[in-house]
Formats: structure tokens, C-alpha cells, sequence
């Protein structure tokens, strides 16, 4: 879909990779999608706006959206949208050879969650500034804070774990504690991880057969902020509803717990 929102055709090169912020989320008070280039959203099922699968496209750029047209989309729809004269058009009957479009089922269930996306995510703030304001006092998690004029859709909620304070205790320690403690949606990134740690970005060969052995290959190492803040990270989800406060509370204590024992752990 297009952006509504009009602006002057300017050189903009920022895509966003908008995934799970939606709503009111944006920085000085401009949304996220409505600026850059373009924004990609995601519709997967814990996203905040969840069509199960799926995402869209947001740009008020015409080449932009004939592009988008052309790498999903084939056949009738690149064929009514991109214009007669345009340089895709003559690849309108196949597109790219991709079928990429969204099911129409999601786009319906997404669509009819838009009514109530604000009240959604103003719950998610609620509890998220419950949840920060808590688990800051905790030894051992330091809490992110937010760059002032940033609104975060608050997806998710990332801890950085700090060995140091709790006498050098395993981060795998400390997450198996609070596992055992019932707060089992404390999680440490998997496959969420610097993509320079995944084999298809160091051996990509095995899917590519064509692919030049000239590009640049990943390695562990290469990019070491990154890396360290995924090894030092545990996520907690954010819920939305009022009766969530409670669930919150008691995950609260479960960390106080194991961090105010923790010697017990070593």
C-alpha cells in the first residue's frame, strides 16, 4: 500500500526496517513509515499488529511502490498499477518471479485490528514503564533508556545482564534460575543474533551455488559490540492488558529473587 502522507519528492536513501513498531511509535513525533524512502512492516504473529503472517509497504514514492509492485507481485496486479511506459512494465506478466504478496486473510485481520491498535499499545507502555521502573533497581539488569522524543511500540522489552554486579554468575545461570522460578518468558536471543554469526552469511555458496567467491564472507568476531550485547541479553515480553500489571509484578520478584541469592548460584 501507499502512504497517504504527501511530501515533497526529495533524494531520501533511509528504508526502515519498521517490523513491529506501528502505532503511535516514532521519533519526534513523526511515525515510524513516514519517513525515509520507505518502511517495511511485518505482520508475523506477536507483532503488535498480527496478521499471523504477512507485512506491507509504506512509501509515497511512485518508482518506489512500482518496484515493490514488481518484486511481490505478478500478472494482474503489476499489470493494472504499473504504468504503460514504465521501465517495469514490460515485467509485469512474471514480476521478479516471486510471489511475496500477503495473504488476503491477514490483510482482513490485521485491517480489523487498526481500530484498536492505539489502546493496544498505550497498555504496552503502561506496563513497559511498570516493568522499567522496577527492574532497574535490580542488581545485575541494566535497563535501556530511551533517547528523549522516541515512542517504542515495545515489542518486546531487552535487559542487559551484568555479570560484575552478582560476583562474575553465568548469564545462563542466572536465565536457568529464572526458569526455575515459573518466569519462563525470560528468554535469551537465538536466532535473533548478529547476522555475521549465521552460516549464510559465512558460507553462503551451499544456497548460492553462483554466488561470487569475491563477496565479502562474515565471521564471528567481526563485529564485537554487537556480538557482546547479544551474548549479555535476556528479553522479557510486554503486555498490554490492565490484569497484566500482576503477571509483571510476579516476574519482577522472581529477578529480585535469584539477584539477591545469587551467591547461592555460584
Amino acid at each position: 500500500m501507499r502512504s497517504s502522507v504527501s511530501a515533497t519528492r526529495r533524494a531520501r536513501t533511509a528504508c526502515p526496517a519498521c517490523s513491529a513498531p506501528t502505532g503511535p511509535a516514532g521519533i519526534a513525533g513523526q511515525k515510524v513509515g513516514t519517513f525515509g524512502l520507505a518502511g517495511a512492516f511485518s505482520l508475523n504473529g506477536p507483532k503488535p499488529l498480527s496478521g499471523g503472517e504477512g507485512g506491507f509497504v509504506l512509501t509515497d514514492d511512485d518508482d518506489t511502490y512500482h518496484r515493490v509492485i514488481t518484486l511481490a507481485h505478478y500478472n494482474k496486479r503489476a499489470r493494472t498499477e504499473i504504468p504503460e511506459g514504465h521501465p517495469l512494465a514490460r515485467y509485469a506478466v512474471t514480476g521478479a518471479g516471486l510471489k511475496l504478496r500477503i495473504h488476503p486473510l491477514a490483510a482482513a485481520i490485521a485491517r480489523h485490528q487498526l481500530a484498536r491498535l492505539d489502546d493496544h499499545l498505550a497498555g504496552r507502555a503502561e506496563i513497559a514503564r511498570y516493568l522499567t521502573g522496577r527492574l532497574a533497581r535490580i542488581p545485575g539488569l541494566e535497563v535501556t533508556e530511551m533517547p528523549e522524543g522516541v515512542v517504542p511500540s515495545w515489542y518486546g522489552l531487552t535487559l542487559t545482564y551484568k555479570p560484575a554486579e552478582l560476583g562474575g554468575l553465568p548469564i545462563e545461570t542466572f536465565h536457568q534460575a529464572l526458569i526455575a522460578e515459573g518466569a519462563t518468558e525470560f528468554d535469551r536471543p537465538g536466532s535473533t543474533r548478529p547476522l555475521n554469526q549465521l552460516p549464510l552469511y559465512q558460507h553462503p555458496t551451499m544456497l548460492f551455488p553462483g554466488h561470487p567467491h569475491s563477496h565479502r564472507r562474515y565471521e564471528p568476531g567481526d563485529f564485537p559490540v554487537a556480538e557482546h550485547a547479544h551474548a549479555h541479553m535476556i528479553k522479557i515480553p510486554v503486555w498490554h492488558r490492565e490484569q497484566d500489571l500482576e503477571l509483571a509484578e510476579q516476574y519482577v520478584r522472581a529477578a529480585m529473587k535469584i539477584s539477591d541469592h545469587y551467591e547461592e548460584l555460584l
